[in-house]
């Protein structure tokens, strides 16, 4: 019996595939998956962390400069490499000038107003490791030659001294700190009476901050003068000084206040028996009524 074609039969409808299930990854989960850059994982080695050129740098204290075997040929190189355009060559330079300071002043003296000039621009720098360097600098070019800074023509002593107020006044601690031990050394150096005249510029200061450290380095002048020397700077102007900044917001400039009246009060009542009437009376002629009480209580305090 022959075979019914096949062509009559109905179509065999083929089988759909099944769809493959979508799985939603959340954003954040998917972000996880993905490895992230400069994290290292437990089992691979840990990728070289960057350097810090500052790092290079030593900060060397002055007892450990050494004086130089040949400071008449070193001194010929010495303004070039201040005005050198790499960083770390100025920094080298600058630790010269401090052996210089400490050691051959007499050869650094006839180029002294240059190289202070660019001290402050060191330290204007924003780089931490060259403004430190340029203020230990300061502190050496203090030590070594103290009020001669002052007999300068140029502006230079005045320009290092406001840089000098100001890295004292900002937040970076270890610079900051520099900075106040750089203007303690100042203090120390100079003859107080020229040097109270420039920092009493400052006492009027629209940044508070550079207007408190201001304050402690009149404060440390005026514990180191006499009567004779406050009498020619002036005894109303000093007691005026500590009575302004006696109100002023920060504390370490009413402290600063504390020191020049005391120091104040130690100077005009040395030789006298009555020493609060004394000191009453000098503040009443001098002051209105309420800063004048102010004063008295200050000092009997």
């Amino acid at each position: 019996m022959a075979l019914r074609p096949l062509d009559n039969a109905l179509p065999v409808t083929p089988e759909r595939p099944k769809k493959q299930a979508k799985i939603v990854i959340p954003a954040h989960k998917e972000k996880q998956q993905l490895p992230e850059i400069g994290v290292n994982d437990e089992n691979k080695a840990p990728l070289p962390q960057p350097s810090s050129a500052d790092a290079s740098i030593d900060y060397i204290s002055s007892e450990d400069l050494k004086a130089f075997q040949e400071p008449d040929v070193k001194i010929q190189g010495l303004v070039g490499g201040l005005e050198s355009k790499d960083w770390l060559k100025v920094c080298e330079s600058l630790n010269d000038v401090r052996r210089f300071a400490l050691y051959h002043s007499g050869l650094l003296l006839p180029i002294l107003d240059k190289v202070v000039s660019v001290m402050v621009k060191a330290i204007k720098n924003p780089r931490s490791a060259l403004c430190k360097t340029s203020i230990m600098a300061a502190a050496d070019i203090f030590k070594a030659f103290g009020e001669k800074l002052l007999d300068s023509t140029s502006d230079v002593f005045n320009q290092l001294l406001l840089q000098l107020l100001l890295k004292a006044s900002q937040d970076k601690k270890f610079v900051c700190e520099e900075a106040d031990r750089a203007l303690l050394a100042m203090v120390e150096a100079m003859a107080p009476l020229p040097l109270l005249h420039k920092l009493g510029l400052y006492v009027g200061h629209t940044n508070l901050r550079v207007r408190a450290k201001a304050a402690i380095s009149i404060s440390n002048c005026v514990s180191r003068m006499d009567l004779k020397s406050m009498e020619e700077f002036g005894l109303v102007a000093l007691i005026k000084i500590a009575s302004n900044l006696l109100n002023d917001k920060l504390p370490e400039a009413r402290e600063a206040a504390r020191g020049i009246a005391i120091s104040l009060f130690r100077a005009l009542t040395e030789n006298e028996e009555e020493k609060q009437e004394v000191w009453q009376s000098f503040c009443q002629s001098n002051l209105p009524a309420i800063h004048a009480q102010a004063m008295v209580k200050l000092v009997s305090s």
